[in-house]
């Protein structure tokens, strides 16, 4: 089985960060019960003195670099990934997409419906080259913006409508896709740094939600121990 992470800065991380793709990779190696390989063609974090994705600063230095590849990028979001996951699924054959997208998006590029277009499109370019492959989305955890900003609120809340309505009408028995719950009791003022990008508690809360539908949906692995 092979799991790919795709995401925008909350998935690739910042140096010195463990990243919840670290909590995944934790929770793989406790409870899968079978091989598994993380691929991706990426395997940074973000370097902010740098301001560019040039850092390999894991909070654990021990986080085997096999295990840290990934799709994510630092400002990278539905639009940027859709135009790049065909040619990745072709080049690393992930039977598994893990995928947190939108906020950026929202935040800086498009409006919830075009942002729901390239979601759509991106599931369009990945079958096109893998039809069986299976896709996990993440909704937007709308970040300290949408507490003073009511229209950015408003776009998170009818984005993650439409990404429901898009998992719903593309799901295929031989290419499942499944929606993930927003982290239960995600707090922005407690599981994040600044509001938008998850502290320890919050990657842990994020990778819970990924393990408790590969659980629960498809039988892999087992509940997601924090304890890791």
């Amino acid at each position: 089985m092979r799991f790919m992470f795709v995401g925008d800065s909350m998935t690739i991380g910042r140096a010195g960060d463990y990243t919840w793709r670290y909590r995944m990779w934790q929770h793989l190696n406790a409870s899968f019960g079978g091989p598994y390989k993380i691929v991706g063609p990426r395997t940074e974090v973000y370097d902010t003195f740098a301001d560019a994705p040039v850092s390999h600063e894991y909070a654990d230095p021990g986080f085997p670099e096999n295990a840290r590849r990934h799709l994510a990028g630092w400002g990278e979001g539905w639009q940027h990934m859709a135009p790049l996951i065909g040619e990745t699924v072709r080049a690393h054959k992930p039977d598994v997409l893990l995928i947190s997208l939108g906020l950026i998006d929202l935040g800086f590029y498009t409006d919830a419906d075009a942002t729901a277009a390239n979601a759509r499109r991106f599931v369009a370019e990945a079958r096109a080259v893998r039809p069986n492959i299976r896709m996990v989305m993440l909704p937007v955890i709308p970040n300290v913006r949408a507490e003073s900003d009511s229209p950015f609120a408003a776009q998170c809340a009818r984005f993650n409508e439409l990404l429901a309505k898009a998992v719903a009408d593309l799901s295929e028995p031989a290419s499942p896709l499944l929606l993930a719950a927003r982290p239960q009791d995600y707090d922005i003022h407690h599981d994040t740094y600044d509001g938008t990008h998850p502290n320890a508690s919050g990657e842990h809360r994020i990778a819970g939600e990924f393990a408790a539908v590969l659980h629960q949906a498809w039988d892999l692995g087992t509940p997601y121990d924090p304890a890791r």
